[in-house]
């Protein structure tokens, strides 16, 4: 019998267990909205105490991941060929969901995170890992663009400072004209909670999250960061059963409650002008 992984991580890198306990919890329902053999085999080989930390699996990041599943998706609908990068991938299959046999996908994280990645999906001359900090710019040396770039962040830039998630993306669009990026946001007065300490269950902190905007500063904010963006869409999260589906669904019809609320954000450059 093969022995379980124990993983040692702390701080960010640590959540990356969260999110797989969410995506493998709904993924083990029946009436899932996620199907995802990949996180179900990898969560049953990890020795590790999921509850004790994080609490019962609750759907949210699992919903996230099929949001952006389905924004990239239809982006390979047009573009079989693309260059996916996934920054801050951690744990997350993806890739394995939406792997059409065409597409390059870029997994791209901290060495601790891709050390572990790799004892259970092996990078192949498509699927490939990339050891560095999403912040760190040596990764656009590994992109072709030749067919088009797709960029995805999930659970990431509420990491950073807000001005190293301005400078990434303002680097983004210049080095990839034409591209498309997805990530998510937390509204700021959840980013205060966390700088002050919060506390998912008794055993875990949630680390601070600096970066916070409120869905009605979005569209603004980035384009003043990087005026040659074409189109910024903002999508909330939607619960598809049980008292958030009724509860928290109803948060996003609420003018003011739904700015203060988490958002995915999908944002797609124009191409450089001549």
């Amino acid at each position: 019998m093969q022995t379980r992984y124990v993983p040692n991580l702390t701080g960010i890198p640590e959540t990356m267990l969260w999110t797989l306990h969410s995506r493998a919890g709904e993924a083990k329902r029946p009436d899932g909205v996620l199907k995802d053999a990949e996180a179900l085999r990898i969560y049953g080989a990890i020795d590790y105490d999921f509850e004790k930390s994080f609490g019962r699996a609750e759907p949210s990041l699992a919903i996230r991941a099929v949001e952006m599943d389905r924004g990239i998706r239809a982006w390979l609908a047009t573009h079989p060929d693309g260059f996916v990068v996934s920054l801050g991938e951690g744990l997350e299959t993806q890739a394995h969901r939406l792997d059409n046999g065409r597409l390059r996908w870029l997994s791209v994280d901290l060495p601790e995170a891709v050390a572990i990645r790799e004892r259970f999906l092996t990078p192949n001359e498509r699927l490939m890992h990339f050891p560095v900090s999403a912040l760190d710019r040596a990764w656009m040396d590994r992109v072709d663009a030749s067919k088009g770039v797709f960029i995805v962040a999930q659970g990431l830039f509420m990491y950073f400072e807000e001005d190293d998630v301005r400078r990434l993306i303002v680097d983004i669009a210049e080095r990839f004209p034409g591209a498309e990026l997805l990530f998510d946001t937390i509204p700021r007065w959840l980013s205060r909670r966390t700088l002050k300490g919060l506390h998912r269950t008794r055993a875990y902190q949630v680390p601070p999250m600096p970066w916070g905007i409120n869905r009605d500063a979005l569209e603004a904010t980035l384009r003043r960061w990087v005026p040659r963006i074409r189109q910024v869409e903002l999508k909330p999260y939607t619960f598809p059963r049980g008292f958030f589906r009724y509860g928290y669904n109803g948060l996003n019809m609420l003018p003011w409650v739904k700015e203060r609320l988490p958002a995915l954000v999908h944002v797609r450059f124009a191409e450089r002008s001549v």
